[in-house]
């Protein structure tokens, strides 16, 4: 079955991710429809996949030869193209970063529920070679995780007066590092196999412009897992407080993507492919970049939900639970108090 795709937004990870996953997934996918704010790229993508260009991303959801939406970037649409899709009764693949308030959250998750229709959000780390292999490991020879320390920096894009950028539509984002944060607590989540009970956020405010924090710390602590006499703990970091001008020093002496101890040693991973674990035998190191792109997997786990014709939901609770819990871990920066999610 190959599924005819509308193309809603780029997206910073269209080159390096989806146009090679695309490529060499050609059996399965087809673009027929490409929409996106800045029309000569979209006349130029179109092109190269002769597929047509639109001007309204309704025209893409309701296209008679579109089965699929491939919304990658929100910039200037937000969650307008889920919406349509749901009214169309077409499946959606969510790339891209929205912004809700908690909600907005529950409006789209029912939205999407009650129309029934197959909905992926992107979470790239669950399908990333070494998060595969850590698991491996967790299950034979590390045990269960007992603490999880995520970690991600990168530079922020500023303007010519080195202060953080606004958003395309001309508003600041409610926060920079919304997306990679609900992405790293997913992670957490999937690793430790059961969900954090309460979570204690610090937020530093940029003082550039007056809506963004650069830097997000957030405490979970998970529900205690089976037969286990402990709960698992995560701590979450990510900022972008490192300015344009200064890039390269996001890169410098640069934590692990995620570091987990556990009960009988410990792991620190750098995505997509790095691997270094340490037990009683000493230090291995693993690099699995035989594997899969995670591009073509994620891609792969979408046309098996739409075409098995059955409702699959995981996906959608996923993003809304962990979309929650950065919310929370806001209102708890602002309250100063730690909140229960349980």
């Amino acid at each position: 079955m190959k599924l005819r795709l509308g193309l809603i937004g780029l997206g910073n990870n269209w080159a390096g991710r989806y146009l090679p996953a695309l490529r060499a997934l050609s059996d399965r996918f087809e673009i027929r429809a490409v929409c996106d704010p800045i029309s000569h790229r979209a006349q130029q993508l179109a092109h190269d996949f002769r597929a047509r260009s639109n001007d309204s991303f309704r025209e893409v959801a309701f296209a008679d030869d579109v089965d699929a939406i491939l919304l990658l970037s929100s910039r200037w649409f937000g969650s307008l193209p889920i919406l349509a899709a749901c009214e169309a009764g077409k499946a959606v693949y969510c790339g891209a970063s929205l912004d809700l308030t908690a909600d907005e959250a529950s409006s789209l998750r029912k939205t999407v529920r009650e129309a029934g229709i197959a909905f992926m959000a992107e979470f790239p780390c669950r399908l990333a070679p070494a998060t595969l292999r850590l698991q491996e490991l967790m299950a034979t020879k590390l045990g269960a995780p007992r603490l999880l320390f995520c970690n991600h920096r990168h530079a922020a894009t500023t303007d010519s007066h080195g202060h953080v950028a606004y958003e395309a539509n001309g508003s600041p984002s409610r926060s920079v590092n919304m997306r990679q944060t609900i992405e790293m607590v997913d992670w957490c989540r999937y690793l430790v196999g059961t969900e954090p009970q309460a979570v204690l956020g610090l937020a530093h405010p940029d003082q550039s412009t007056p809506s963004p924090d650069d830097y997000l710390l957030m405490v979970l602590d998970f529900d205690r897992p089976k037969n286990a006499s402990y709960r698992p703990q995560a701590q979450i970091a990510c900022g972008t407080y490192v300015r344009t001008p200064w890039a390269e020093a996001a890169a410098f002496r640069r934590p692990a993507d995620l570091q987990v101890v556990c009960e009988h040693g410990i792991a620190f991973v750098d995505l997509p492919a790095s691997l270094v674990w340490f037990d009683s035998a000493g230090q291995h190191m693993e690099s699995l970049e035989s594997e899969r792109p995670v591009g073509e997997q994620l891609l792969l786990h979408f046309h098996r939900q739409v075409a098995s014709l059955l409702l699959k939901t995981a996906s959608l609770e996923d993003a809304y639970r962990a979309t929650s819990i950065v919310i929370a871990a806001q209102q708890s920066h602002l309250e100063g108090r730690r909140i229960e999610c349980g």
